[in-house]
């Protein structure tokens, strides 16, 4: 087995000229998508590849634009509400980015997130891949443990940066930790 390539001199992607991929859900505070904008321009981004990850669907095909041929998991589902996901985030981007003078393109994407970003990340030759904090909660809390971060499973997986933007913080004073005792 060939040992997994890891994160070198050799192995970068320059930032300048070079797009970028951004992680985007349904429901996401604008915040994500607008910070990607920004270094995007920062850094002479040709294009923003923003990204939806289906995990209710799994991959059947990869090709090498980054896009995906996909199903769903669950055969008796309707394949079709796909699309409309598809639509109402492409409409949610349009309007967050307004009159941007910057080329995008959505992206929908299937299976595990850290992969199917990893793989847009590769095709595109992206310098970064920018993704969001999930939403602070109960729900949140649960499935942390569970599934994890998407942005520290990309983190181990590949060599580019990640911008992990925070939508939520919390008060210092609220955090019980052990070191607190």
């Amino acid at each position: 087995m060939d040992p997994v390539p890891q994160p070198a001199t050799d192995r970068m992607v320059d930032f300048g000229g070079h797009p970028i991929v951004v992680g985007v859900v349904p429901g996401q505070p604008e915040l994500v998508v607008l910070t990607a904008l920004s270094l995007a321009r920062a850094i002479g981004a040709p294009t923003l590849h923003l990204a939806y990850v289906d995990t209710a669907r799994y991959v059947v095909e990869e090709h090498q634009d980054g896009t995906v041929t996909h199903a769903p998991i669950d055969p008796d589902t309707a394949d079709d509400t796909w699309q409309q996901t598809h639509d109402a985030l492409e409409q949610h981007i349009t309007h967050a980015l307004g009159a941007a003078s910057l080329s995008w393109r959505l992206h929908y994407l299937a299976g595990r997130p850290d992969r199917a970003l990893t793989h847009l990340a590769r095709a595109v030759d992206a310098a970064a891949i920018v993704v969001g904090t999930r939403a602070p909660g109960p729900a949140a809390r649960l499935r942390t443990p569970l599934e994890g971060s998407v942005a520290v499973h990309l983190s181990y997986h590949q060599h580019r940066p990640v911008l992990t933007v925070p939508l939520s913080v919390v008060d210092w004073k609220a955090i019980d930790a052990p070191w607190d005792h």
